[in-house]
């Protein structure tokens, strides 16, 4: 599918991931809207639109994907937004804070749906283009999904939903011409990495099988931009992580 001329949603736009998306689909001529809960530190970037906007809220979300769909058609979203906050199930303190937990449901696994249902219904309505299809969506899980940590109860719940519902929503999408693939990255070099230690971050790269780094935002950017010009990439998964597979913790 072309990028350029199209209308693209991206959730968690304003850092990390999501900004490196933004960058990439407005580099090949893509009117972006790159939705965050704060846009207020967010960097000027030429052809993406910053929008204040919780991806659990329907208005929020239905507001954003109706501005990107008044212009240029929408046929993209990536949905970047999410939190990983950690705790055990049983931990010092005593059991996980089920509010914590249902937080982190709510926003990496519901907002996502939220976005999913939305954006796809505007998609849905756009002209035909080869073979019917119309636009794609691209969500993120991780390989947290898979091997989630000790403490990673909550998130490796929350990113198993969004691995897990893939195939399903790309069937149930299919009718309209829009596809859905999802990308579990490993370890990516984000802001909430910031804060750690350079030892901390060096002992992380180390557990990387190959290349022995951490992911870079723009590598995400860069398979998603793929994913989106692959016309035949359609319910799956992809994991983006070096062939690492996470110990306990």
């Amino acid at each position: 599918m072309e990028i350029s001329g199209t209308a693209a949603i991206v959730t968690g736009g304003a850092s990390g991931l999501g900004l490196a998306t933004a960058k990439a689909l407005a580099a090949r001529g893509a009117s972006v809207f790159a939705l965050d809960i704060s846009v207020e530190n967010a960097p000027e970037v030429e052809g993406v639109t910053f929008v204040a906007a919780d991806v659990t809220s329907e208005d929020d979300v239905q507001a954003a994907v109706d501005r990107a769909a008044s212009g240029a058609p929408l046929r993209i979203a990536v949905s970047c937004a999410g939190i990983g906050p950690s705790a055990r199930t049983v931990g010092k303190s005593g059991p996980h804070p089920l509010d914590l937990y249902r937080r982190v449901i709510d926003v990496n696994l519901v907002g996502t749906f939220n976005v999913l249902r939305l954006a796809s219904a505007a998609i849905g309505r756009t002209e035909p283009l080869a073979d019917g299809q119309r636009g794609v969506v691209v969500n993120t899980a991780s390989i947290a999904a898979y091997d989630g940590q000790i403490g990673q109860v909550a998130y490796a719940a929350s990113k198993a939903g969004v691995v897990g519902m893939t195939l399903p929503a790309a069937r149930d999408l299919s009718s309209v011409g829009v596809r859905v693939m999802t990308i579990a990255p490993g370890i990516v070099d984000t802001p909430m990495l910031a804060t750690v230690s350079e030892e901390f971050r060096a002992g992380l790269a180390a557990g990387v099988p190959f290349p022995k780094r951490l992911a870079l935002p723009e590598e995400y950017a860069q398979l998603a931009v793929s994913i989106v010009e692959h016309d035949y990439l359609n319910g799956e998964v992809i994991r983006m992580d070096g062939a690492l597979r996470m110990a306990p913790r």
